[in-house]
């Protein structure tokens, strides 16, 4: 609270205070009282005026600037009125009951969002599991009857699978930790479950699934990170080369605080201009502008399925050369001791 803003929007109690002691001294100028009687009285009016102003001031200082200082501190504003104190004056009394009311309306329409938020988010991955029985009944038969389903059918199938997959784990992000299970797990398992997985895709594109000293155990979720393995290679395969020999190759660096996993492809690779977006949500880039298979939501899942789960995903690449994506895993040494 400035006291210049303060003063100034107290402007018309100086000018009524001036006036008002104009006509105090031209009255006891015309009753011809003493000139000490008129300075004495002028004095103690200019005492008792600016009493009344600046007392309020000091009360109100603290209160304000406790306020707006708090305001600015907090991440989420809305939270201010737990910081305050009940003030003693009584605008501040109405300032702190209107917070007051207004958080309360605010909480309970963020309460009531919440529970349709839920509801939707729990239909939504019903409709999942639901819709998932015939499509995997569809890609049984499709294997089983070879003959009766093209390449292309198949491939279809398997993207609208993708898809279907991408939908459930993007619901399910936003409550992540009510789903996974970090447990100890062996890596080269989830990369063999994840190229079985992707066998047919893998094979109809021509590219070599190259595994090297992928020994390693992590703690982390098999589920959800056979997911994230899942968007990346989607994506390798997606943005081949159109060469003889395409591959991605997976391996494993181990040091003595983490565990990197890498996945790497001699594809299309990336424009230097958009690596530092390709992790946004709905960005396609130069690439996804060439193909309308790119939806730009693989990778912003797995990005936000690594922060939740506690790893770090990193993508490196030259355009017309490769691209590389890393993940890292932290080697938790209070589990390594305990278990």
């Amino acid at each position: 609270m400035k006291l210049g803003a303060y003063l100034k929007d107290h402007f018309y109690q100086f000018l009524i205070f001036l006036i008002c002691s104009i006509f105090q001294i031209l009255i006891f100028l015309s009753f011809k009282v003493n000139l000490s009687v008129i300075l004495s009285s002028t004095f103690l009016y200019v005492v008792c005026f600016f009493l009344v102003l600046f007392i309020p001031y000091f009360r109100k200082k603290k209160f304000y600037n406790e306020l707006l200082s708090n305001i600015q501190a907090l991440d989420k504003s809305y939270l201010v009125l737990e910081t305050l104190t009940k003030p003693e004056f009584y605008e501040g009394e109405l300032i702190y009951q209107a917070l007051y009311e207004i958080n309360k309306s605010m909480n309970e329409n963020v309460r009531m969002m919440e529970e349709h938020l839920q509801d939707f988010k729990e239909y939504i991955e019903m409709w999942i599991h639901e819709v998932k029985i015939p499509l995997s009944t569809l890609v049984l038969i499709s294997n089983n009857h070879k003959e009766q389903f093209d390449k292309k059918t198949k491939l279809q199938l398997k993207r609208l699978e993708n898809y279907v997959d991408q939908v459930l784990y993007y619901a399910r992000c936003e409550n992540a930790e009510k789903d996974y299970l970090i447990k100890e797990i062996e890596l080269s398992q989830v990369i063999k479950n994840v190229g079985l997985q992707n066998m047919d895709e893998i094979l109809e594109n021509k590219i070599d699934y190259i595994v090297d000293n992928v020994h390693a155990k992590v703690l982390t979720d098999s589920k959800w990170l056979e997911f994230i393995l899942g968007q990346i290679i989607h994506n390798s395969m997606k943005y081949k080369r159109s060469i003889e020999h395409s591959y991605i190759k997976i391996s494993v660096i181990e040091k003595q605080d983490k565990i990197i996993l890498i996945i790497e492809d001699n594809g299309i690779g990336i424009k230097e201009s958009d690596l530092k977006q390709v992790f946004d949500k709905s960005f396609t880039g130069e690439n996804g502008r060439n193909t309308n298979q790119s939806t730009g939501m693989g990778l912003y899942i797995a990005k936000n399925m690594c922060v939740k789960l506690g790893h770090k995903i990193e993508i490196e690449s030259v355009y017309g050369e490769y691209t590389k994506v890393s993940i890292t895993f932290a080697k938790n040494k209070y589990y390594d001791v305990l278990k």
